[in-house]
């Protein structure tokens, strides 16, 4: 059974990701804005009991890599309408699966490569958007499972404008389970498999 402290410290956490990503939304964009989203970040995985990271891995940790800031990978779409279809259960990095909804497409365009996103809805009680995506650097450069942009259930958002979405994948990041085997997190589903190398964000 859970502590009562494990669970507050989980909503400390939480509340924590979520003030680093209303600081990036405030920030103005540009690479010192994500130089500050970056190392705070590495403070919350050095410093909390929630960190992703065991305890072990706390002691010698020393910062998580990324890819070089690049601005070309800052963009924006326009998210039109999908037939949402029935509920799909996105399968896990260990045992499980979850249950989302699709709400929305993204087309995109970068270095002349066009690729397009689904935006997922999580089902369950108050719900949030949730954006995987695998690219051409997943199994090489970047987990084989993929990587999220999108998990508002944690804070991580970047912000939109009507119904233009922010999507800087220079903040596109790993899930929990590539720090530690005892989380089991939601992988890209194929529709969000893309085959353009997309170098930037948190890289192995």
């Amino acid at each position: 059974m859970n502590e009562p402290q494990d669970t507050l410290d989980l909503l400390d956490y939480r509340r924590d990701v979520a003030d680093l990503y209303a600081d990036a939304r405030h920030g103005g964009g540009g690479a010192a804005t994500w130089s500050r989203w970056r190392t705070d970040r590495d403070e919350l995985f050095a410093t909390h009991p929630q960190s992703a990271l065991s305890p072990e891995r706390r002691e010698v940790f020393g910062g998580l890599p990324y890819f070089p800031y690049d601005p070309a990978w800052r963009l924006e779409g326009q998210v039109e309408a999908v037939d949402p279809g029935e509920a799909i259960e996105v399968g896990h990095s260990g045992s499980g699966t979850t249950a989302f909804r699709r709400f929305g497409r993204v087309d995109l365009e970068q270095g002349g490569a066009r690729f397009s996103l689904t935006l997922f809805w999580l089902t369950g009680y108050g719900g949030g958007a949730f954006l995987p995506f695998r690219d051409g650097t997943s199994g090489t450069d970047t987990y084989g499972g993929g990587r999220y942009l999108l998990d508002t259930v944690k804070g991580a958002d970047l912000g939109h404008d009507g119904g233009i979405v922010i999507l800087d994948f220079n903040y596109a990041y790993h899930p929990s389970c590539v720090h530690d085997s005892r989380w089991s997190c939601p992988l890209a589903p194929p529709e969000n498999w893309l085959d353009v190398e997309i170098r930037a964000g948190e890289r192995l």
